[in-house]
């Protein structure tokens, strides 16, 4: 019998949890009703088209903002990877994403192979790499 009594809890919590997710839903329906009856005036009236783009210029702002600050830096970056990858030449020295440094001995179109040590060699993806060393950095 004890062990009904958590089951008869959680049951109890997810309904008022469904009753609070109604209730807060009901509320924003009233919310965005009234809002709406609010600007309804104003559009029946001609709708003021300077309003409407002033109230969407904070949005476009974002946009905006989000665009060089987020996704350009983001764009450049995977564009300079993507270069540093193409340029892999046989002998070059690198880094990859797990932390193994290496020289690449040989190059296929989307794997390499990078000697870790004398005689031991790991076959690796070309995206692994992350950093190009200068030579002479790996003895």
């Amino acid at each position: 019998m004890a062990s009904c009594l958590p089951l008869v809890f959680v049951r109890a919590s997810m309904q008022r949890f469904d009753f609070l997710i109604g209730f807060i839903f009901l509320e924003f329906a009233v919310f965005i009703s009234s809002a709406i009856a609010q600007t309804a005036p104003a559009a029946a009236a001609g709708g003021d088209m300077q309003s409407s783009l002033m109230g969407m210029l904070p949005l476009v702002l974002m946009f905006v903002v989000l665009y060089f600050v987020m996704i350009r830096p983001q764009m450049k970056k995977a564009k300079e990877h993507k270069a540093m990858i193409d340029a892999l030449a046989k002998g070059d020295e690198v880094a990859t994403a797990g932390g193994v440094l290496g020289k690449v001995t040989k190059l296929g179109d989307t794997f390499i192979h990078i000697e870790v040590a004398s005689g031991v060699e790991v076959l690796l993806q070309r995206s692994a790499v992350v950093q190009v060393l200068p030579k002479g950095s790996i003895k």
